[in-house]
């Protein structure tokens, strides 16, 4: 560790950060969310590995990740292999946070570009073998358009995570009760407007959050193949284990 490095890492260590980072001088950055919360990083992390491993197992791809907050995934996407990462993220001090913490690490695979995933087409990234959505797409008001940008930036697998609502099905009057189409999923509302300014919520305030039957039914339409839910451990994060959230996997 040299010293230019020595000092980033000392500037990291005087603060807390959302993420549990390890460092190169052995220690984990602390995090600001409740004790109880941390698992929630871990989880994603293992779900992710049990499907991108035996992707990896083989050759280097690329990867976007949609969202990138910190870069926690981003960089432990350079980790387990990938040759070229690269981070999309809204918020200009999280996009700071990431630099830093690359530069720290050493990862010169990962950048990152401050943009969101309305404005993809204009941010210069390019498709990658593997997109990354964690924790994004229930803080959208069109997350519909964002999964369908995720499949158009997708050249092997999506991987999306979210916050999921209750399932909703059965027949619908369609204009007339002579004309009925059946309800294929639904969205819950939820208001974030009050929250915009923080840190980790939505940037427009107004988020929908789809049932799981309904998020795999969307990225099928989108044009994903051989969609599926992932298993969470067994002693996963508690939304994860009792599948108020999930990780759905879709295929190119």
């Amino acid at each position: 560790m040299n010293e230019s490095q020595a000092e980033l890492i000392a500037a990291i260590h005087q603060r807390k950060w959302f993420y549990p980072f390890d460092l190169p001088d052995g220690r984990s950055t602390a995090s600001y969310l409740p004790k109880s919360a941390v698992a929630v990083h871990e989880t994603r992390l293992a779900m992710m590995r049990k499907v991108l491993g035996p992707a990896l197992a083989d050759e280097q791809l690329t990867a976007l990740d949609l969202a990138s907050h910190q870069g926690w995934f981003s960089m432990h996407l350079a980790h387990i292999g990938c040759s070229r990462v690269t981070g999309l993220e809204p918020r200009e001090s999280h996009v700071a946070d990431s630099r830093l913490m690359m530069r720290a690490l050493g990862l010169d695979a990962v950048s990152f570009i401050q943009s969101d995933i309305e404005h993809i087409d204009d941010s210069g990234v390019e498709p990658a073998d593997i997109v990354l959505m964690f924790g994004l797409l229930y803080h959208l008001e069109n997350p519909v358009a964002a999964i369908r940008a995720a499949h158009r930036y997708c050249q092997r697998v999506c991987l999306i995570e979210t916050q999921v609502g209750p399932h909703l099905s059965g027949p619908l009057d369609w204009g007339s009760y002579e004309f009925v189409h059946p309800i294929q999923g639904c969205f819950s509302v939820i208001d974030e407007t009050h929250e915009t300014h923080g840190p980790e919520g939505s940037t427009g305030g107004i988020c929908l959050a789809p049932s799981a039957p309904t998020l795999l039914w969307i990225m099928e339409k989108v044009g994903f193949r051989d969609v599926a839910l992932i298993e969470p451990p067994e002693d996963g994060y508690e939304q994860h284990r009792h599948r108020k959230r999930v990780v759905a996997v879709g295929w190119i």
